[in-house]
């Protein structure tokens, strides 16, 4: 069996860049490496540019951590840009001729698959799935890791500060970025680095930072004043109007994004994995195929810690007190902002009886200090500034009760996975895919509601969440030989159709 996987990011990324998705990508690459039926590819786009610019195309992979392994390559020039908000709402999203036409030239050449298996469609136009068109044999799968086709910030998060669950026919998404970017600095810089990487520098290194460093720096002040001899000759007459349509035009722009996006993956793919129930119900909601739309919790080294563990007696300490964790990042769509408020004003008689741990990089000075300040109310309070998986095991060794107290629909948390391998309960918020690993109502609360919060740490502390319910319902973590078995299976057709198949949402 051939088969092609598309990521915008190398997953062996120099820079760490794709987050969870680009380790899932390398587990999956890893684990269908030793399948001797199988030969597999794998193509990257949106990032590398030639300086100067030229037209799209593609070649055998010539940086990165291994530039040796064979059938890696990567598509230059590619008319959309990634990540997504590089070039937020950009119509080339949808659909640009040379960037579609070099990928189905690289199909071509070094096809044709079997399979080829979208993790993401950010860096190529969603016209690319049209391969269907020409290849109908290639069985085209698509997985849904965020939101991309129905949402241009990939996430629902309005304006970095509230969950979106109306686009206003595309009227919020014309308002949504509270700091627009460049897509021709972006460039400069992506091709900066490019050529950088390629010339055996790797980022990360003292070198590459210099070179990248004063370069950019060099080029924006070129920029800068090319801009203003522009100006300085076009004079005030000629300069652009203010422009009263405007908002109209990207409320269509946005909303147009949406439906075709939605009518190209209903028309082109043969199947849209969801990484929870809760993303193939949005999937649904937003206009995907029920038919198509099937839930495959994705596989993870993490799942051999929950056969080596098990769950402890009581997650309440000799003492009374339990030992809440957090792990990721202090953002506000993390659910962080809100677990401070929720901390801080949790009555007396439970805050004295909460020990709390931060796993997570430090943040500004305001957030530091509503964490310092907290180790007069509770019981304890630990910060440990960032983590490795090589520390998991120490970390997570203190730690009674996971919270996930996220306020967006984050579709499967890999932290919550982490924490759930090793057999620690999680308190989450009910929004996005964690909820459903410890699938137990008595541990989920409102999100951002900060009374039902309270009130789970209440029946906590009182012995009223019943453990060994609680596990008894828990979903055990996806192992990798079972998640790539499944996959193979959805390749050759072995598996029933979703809608046959699965009983979610």
């Amino acid at each position: 069996m051939k088969i092609l996987f598309y990521n915008w990011v190398d997953y062996l990324d120099a820079e760490n860049r794709g987050g969870g998705v680009s380790i899932y990508q390398r587990n999956v690459m890893k684990a269908l490496a030793q399948r001797p039926d199988v030969d597999v590819s794998f193509l990257t786009s949106g990032l590398s540019h030639d300086l100067p610019a030229r037209q799209p195309r593609w070649e055998a992979l010539r940086h990165g951590r291994d530039r040796s392994r064979q059938n890696h390559f990567e598509l230059v020039n590619s008319g959309v840009l990634a990540p997504a908000h590089h070039c937020f709402g950009d119509p080339a999203q949808t659909d640009h001729p040379a960037t579609t036409d070099c990928f189905f030239d690289f199909i071509e050449r070094t096809g044709p698959y079997d399979v080829i298996h979208f993790n993401n469609l950010e860096g190529l136009p969603v016209s690319a799935l049209s391969l269907k068109q020409r290849w109908p044999q290639t069985k085209v799968v698509f997985s849904l890791h965020n939101y991309y086709p129905f949402c241009p910030q990939v996430n629902f998060w309005f304006q970095e500060k509230e969950t979106c669950d109306d686009f206003d026919g595309g009227a919020k998404c014309s308002n949504c970025l509270t700091g627009g970017h460049n897509p021709h600095h972006i460039k400069l810089a992506n091709g900066l680095a490019y050529r950088l990487k390629r010339s055996g520098l790797e980022p990360g290194s003292r070198r590459f930072h210099y070179s990248f460093v004063w370069t950019m720096r060099i080029g924006r002040r070129a920029v800068g004043l090319q801009r203003r001899l522009k100006a300085l000759f076009r004079g005030k007459d000629n300069a652009m109007p203010g422009n009263g349509s405007a908002p109209k035009v990207a409320t269509k722009r946005f909303a147009n994004r949406r439906d075709v996006m939605v009518k190209t993956i209903n028309e082109n793919c043969d199947l849209v994995l969801c990484v929870s129930d809760a993303v193939r119900q949005i999937a649904v909601q937003y206009g995907l195929r029920p038919d198509l739309c099937a839930t495959s919790y994705i596989g993870t080294q993490q799942a051999e810690a929950y056969t080596r563990t098990e769950p402890r007696q009581s997650i309440l300490r000799e003492d009374g007190t339990v030992s809440l964790g957090f792990l990721g990042y202090m953002r506000r769509d993390k659910g962080f902002m809100f677990l401070l408020e929720a901390l801080e004003t949790l009555p007396a008689e439970l805050a004295k009886r909460v020990r709390f741990t931060a796993a997570a990089r430090k943040g500004d000075e305001t957030t530091m200090a509503r964490l310092k300040a907290l180790q007069g109310q509770l019981a304890e309070v630990t910060h440990v500034d960032g983590y490795s998986h090589d520390d998991l095991e120490a970390l997570l060794a203190g730690i009674d009760v996971g919270v996930v107290p996220v306020l967006w629909h984050d579709n499967l948390p890999q932290v919550a996975i982490e924490l759930h391998s090793r057999h620690i309960p999680l308190l989450t918020a009910d929004m996005g895919g964690a909820q459903e690993l410890g699938n137990c109502p008595e541990m989920v609360f409102r999100a951002g509601d900060v009374a039902a919060f309270h009130a789970r740490i209440a029946a906590i502390l009182n012995g009223e969440v019943d453990m060994d319910a609680y596990w008894q319902s828990a979903r055990a973590p996806t192992t990798m030989d079972s998640h790539i078995n499944e996959l193979l299976a959805h390749y050759s057709g072995e598996t029933e159709s979703p809608s046959a198949s699965s009983s979610h949402g």
